[in-house]
């Protein structure tokens, strides 16, 4: 895996150049600024590393603490000598704030404005003697111009920190200012061993092994790359693997919407069918309506016909004649009919102008036979009516009288 640089010069690929084989090593970081953005120390932190961060500034101090909880983190300034100091902050520009007045009235010059604040300031032996327990592997200083002062405020004789990183040009500018300090470090037992154009590195004597990693800038065989091209390239997949998510959910939309479309035609075929058959039932009922209406009409006319109204009494007869037809009950009726001349009077007529229900009434008479009987007068009966009751022969020789009367006529 490749070595995320989130340095403002590739401090941070030098150091672990030089001290990668280190396990779990310790650092302080004066000026410490922000906890990613131009941190020297941020790569090292994610590989297992802890140290000292010393930023004065009440903001960026709050984010290394939410940022760095395994860190020792620091609202101070670093100084020759406990104490306070003025510190001369540019809003506009992180990383500018500075205890000189010099470089506050540079930027002043320059046209950006300067904030005055009062902070606390601890000399970097103080600050050892308190939290330092074992190794320095680095000691890294960027203070605006104050470096000669964090400087004379350090025991090298007691804490001997194994590499030092220390900005040595004047503000924004590649003005080297080491002069004024250096013999401060290399008077101290450092050799220097590297200038990156922007921050001179030294190596303790009893680290000589170190030297060799310097001599040459960063370059492609320290196998790294900028943080901000590693969160680019890490956005680039998120958006490649969004893309290709959002490729396979649109292809499974696609199938669910040509299954939907297939099941919505099949549905509409259906519906056409159902309508179809609704619409023949609707013809069959309309021609069944027509038709009903029609015999409707028919049995009306035909109730209010003339030949409707002089059958009603031969229906009724009809209906009689069908109940009749019960066992026993024929004969109990004929009796009672026959024995009664009214009723003989009044159904010879009927039965004569209607000779089908003439011969079905001789018929059923004929069937009733009984003990031979004679007729009235004393007449012999023939013996196809002997069976029959007396009062019913009298009806039969009334019928036939009146049979031979009317074809006379």
């Amino acid at each position: 895996m490749s070595f995320i640089t989130y340095s403002q010069n590739c401090e941070d690929v030098l150091l672990w150049r030089a001290l990668g084989h280190v396990k779990d090593g310790f650092y302080i970081d004066v000026g410490a600024n922000d906890p990613v953005e131009h941190s020297v120390t941020k790569a090292l932190y994610d590989r297992g590393w802890r140290g000292i961060s010393i930023e004065p500034l009440p903001a960026y101090h709050q984010a290394f603490v939410e940022q760095r909880p395994d860190d020792i983190n620091l609202a101070i300034a670093a100084g020759a000598a406990d104490g306070e100091l003025t510190l001369y902050d540019v809003p506009a520009v992180r990383g500018w704030a500075s205890p000189e007045r010099g470089v506050a009235d540079l930027h002043q010059s320059e046209g950006y404005q300067v904030a005055e604040l009062t902070v606390p300031v601890r000399s970097l032996a103080s600050v050892c003697e308190e939290h330092v327990r074992g190794e320095i592997h680095f000691l890294k200083i960027d203070v605006e111009g104050f470096e000669g002062e964090v400087l004379r405020g350090m025991d090298f004789k007691r804490w001997r920190p194994w590499i030092l990183v220390i900005e040595a040009t004047l503000p924004n500018s590649r003005v080297t200012n080491h002069e004024s300090w250096e013999h401060l470090v290399t008077g101290q037992g450092y050799r220097f061993v590297w200038f990156d154009g922007l921050n001179r590195w030294y190596v303790a004597d009893e680290h000589a092994e170190l030297r060799e990693a310097f001599g040459i800038q960063p370059n492609v065989f320290d196998d790294f790359i900028d943080y901000h091209l590693a969160e680019a390239w890490a956005e680039h997949k998120a958006v490649v693997k969004a893309l290709r998510e959002s490729e396979a959910h649109a292809a499974i939309v696609r199938v669910e919407h040509h299954d939907a479309l297939t099941r919505a035609q099949f549905l509409d075929e259906q519906l056409e069918d159902v309508r179809a058959e609704l619409a023949a039932l609707h013809d069959a009922n309309q021609q069944t309506s027509v038709w009903a209406h029609g015999l409707e009409a028919q049995l009306n006319a035909m109730q209010a016909s003339t030949s409707w109204r002089i059958t009603r009494p031969l229906r009724g007869m009809g209906r009689i004649w069908k109940s009749v037809r019960r066992p026993g009950l024929v004969g109990r009726l004929l009796k009672r009919v026959t024995a009664n001349q009214r009723l003989r009077s009044a159904l010879i007529p009927i039965l004569l102008r209607y000779p089908a229900l003439g011969k079905r009434v001789s018929a059923s008479l004929q069937a009733l036979k009984q003990a031979p009987d004679a007729a009235p007068g004393g007449v012999m009966v023939p013996e196809e009516l002997r069976g029959l009751p007396a009062s019913v022969r009298a009806v039969l020789a009334d019928l036939k009288r009146a049979q031979a009367a009317e074809t006379e006529k």
